[in-house]
């Protein structure tokens, strides 16, 4: 009988607490990039492909909850339980900006375009009237009006919420369960349940043969999307797996965990059989990202930073504030596009927007979309 062989991950030191989110940003000229937040208050920045230490985010008073890139990795943006939100130049490591909330910041995302930033904070006000009932699920918003215009219900509360990079699921970790939606009609497709409790999940973006997820079990499993069976399962984070996020390309995944450590693991490579059947379904995307000059010159315009002095400040054209009854496990890692995101709760949110109520509540959501163009 042939040995199977042991995966050998490539293991990333440096945050001394744990890893509670992970990003890895688009193929840039330069390669990809990956941005990790932790509890430790240092948000580092590494080489997608090698994890190879770039830098430290240095500015944050309390831990990180959530982080995020820009498409051309050049802005990062971080959440943190010092109550704030900042902008960085990845490029530097400069702190650009910091949005001064109310209370903790557990989530953070950039529009596709990079002119919105969506943050979500846990607070005791409400600035904005709503209403809940006791279920999970996901929440579609449309940023023009503030409104949900669509629902994914879950039995349990959502821990993880990402998007195929092909725009066609919507891939939703929940309790012991993993989901994945129609992003175009938001239809359930599939579901299968997990071995344990997982916390994070995500689809392999060239192919879309294959998910990982990781959980309470502290190993990192990896699935079939088409049956759901198990592949395989990497073992060696010493505590609960908190994110799970596939590189661009699918040739790797990394995992974050309580153990304070990054592992990034080599995907084997799919059958002939596999991609065959996959490209007849018109899901293989092989096309390279490529993205000129002018391209980046735009996205940098875009998220305009003002430099008065030694004075930097975002020049903030508008803010639309929703408070969403009970706190949230997460807010969708990147935009739908520019007009509409996802956030993930722990109940049910009916929320009426330009309505100022300052009665005390039980602790919110508020989410602060913040446009800059």
């Amino acid at each position: 009988m042939e040995k199977k062989k042991v995966a050998v991950p490539l293991v990333c030191h440096g945050h001394s607490r744990p890893v509670v989110d992970l990003f890895y940003s688009p193929a840039t000229p330069d390669g990809f990039f990956l941005i990790s937040a932790s509890k430790d208050a240092n948000p580092m920045l590494r080489n997608g492909e090698t994890g190879d230490w770039i830098g430290t985010f240095e500015g944050h008073k309390g831990a990180v909850w959530s982080c995020c890139l820009d498409r051309n990795a050049l802005r990062a943006a971080t959440g943190s339980a010092d109550f704030s939100a900042k902008i960085w130049d990845a490029l530097t490591g400069d702190e650009l900006h910091s949005f001064e909330h109310k209370h903790i910041v557990r989530a953070c995302a950039f529009s596709e375009d990079t002119h919105l930033l969506l943050t979500g904070e846990l607070r005791k006000f409400c600035t904005i009237l709503s209403s809940c009932t006791d279920i999970g699920g996901v929440r579609l918003w449309d940023v023009r009006s503030g409104k949900i215009i669509q629902t994914l219900d879950t039995k349990s509360p959502v821990t993880s919420a990402e998007v195929s990079q092909d725009g066609r699921y919507i891939t939703t970790a929940d309790g012991s369960t993993v989901k994945f939606w129609d992003a175009n009609h938001f239809g359930l497709m599939k579901s299968y349940n997990m071995p344990c409790n997982v916390e994070s999940a995500s689809l392999e973006p060239k192919y879309g043969n294959r998910f990982i997820a990781g959980g309470e079990d502290m190993w990192v499993h990896v699935f079939d999307f088409v049956t759901g069976e198990e592949i395989t399962c990497n073992k060696g984070h010493h505590g609960p797996v908190h994110c799970v996020r596939f590189s661009p390309r699918g040739e790797s995944y990394a995992s974050g965990s309580e153990d304070g450590t990054i592992r990034i693991w080599q995907m084997g490579p799919s059958t002939a059989d596999e991609s065959e059947a996959l490209s007849a379904n018109g899901s293989t995307n092989t096309g390279k990202l490529k993205i000129g000059v002018n391209e980046v010159s735009r996205k940098i315009e875009g998220f305009h930073i003002a430099n008065d002095g030694q004075k930097r400040e975002a020049i903030l054209r508008s803010t639309v504030v929703v408070a969403l009854a009970e706190p949230v496990t997460t807010i969708f890692g990147r935009f739908l596009s520019t007009l509409c995101w996802l956030t993930t709760l722990k109940s049910q949110c009916n929320v009426m927007l330009h309505k100022r109520f300052h009665h005390e509540v039980k602790p919110t959501l508020s989410c602060s979309l913040f446009v800059t163009k």
